[in-house]
């Protein structure tokens, strides 16, 4: 594939910040949402952004895309979610084996 040079211009911005018409465009091309279509942008140490690709005639465009994480998946994970007792649990523990294999017979 050969390289071949444009001169479009390329420019990052906000989708907030683009002309209305624009965002028009960049939401019909993405008709179901940004999720799937995302890039990260990292820009140094602990520093990054999540944009999509939009390209008209004269401009490709890096649009930043404003991401809402959710700080919930780190309480989540100090919940116990295995804690239910299982009853009868302390029955079956304390019963000599020989007793189990009879009732299996």
């Amino acid at each position: 594939m050969p390289n071949v040079k444009t001169n479009k211009k390329r420019v990052v911005v906000k989708l907030q910040n683009m002309p209305e018409e624009l965002q028009e465009e960049v939401r019909k091309q993405y008709p179901y949402g940004f999720t799937d279509h995302m890039m990260r942008i990292d820009k140094g140490p602990g520093d990054f952004f999540y944009a999509v690709v939009f390209e008209t005639e004269d401009t490709n465009y890096l649009v930043k895309i404003d991401v809402n994480v959710d700080g919930q998946i780190e309480d989540d994970d100090d919940k116990e979610y295995y804690n239910d007792e299982i009853k009868g649990a302390d029955e079956l523990a304390d019963r000599p084996d020989d007793e189990s294999d009879e009732e299996d017979e």
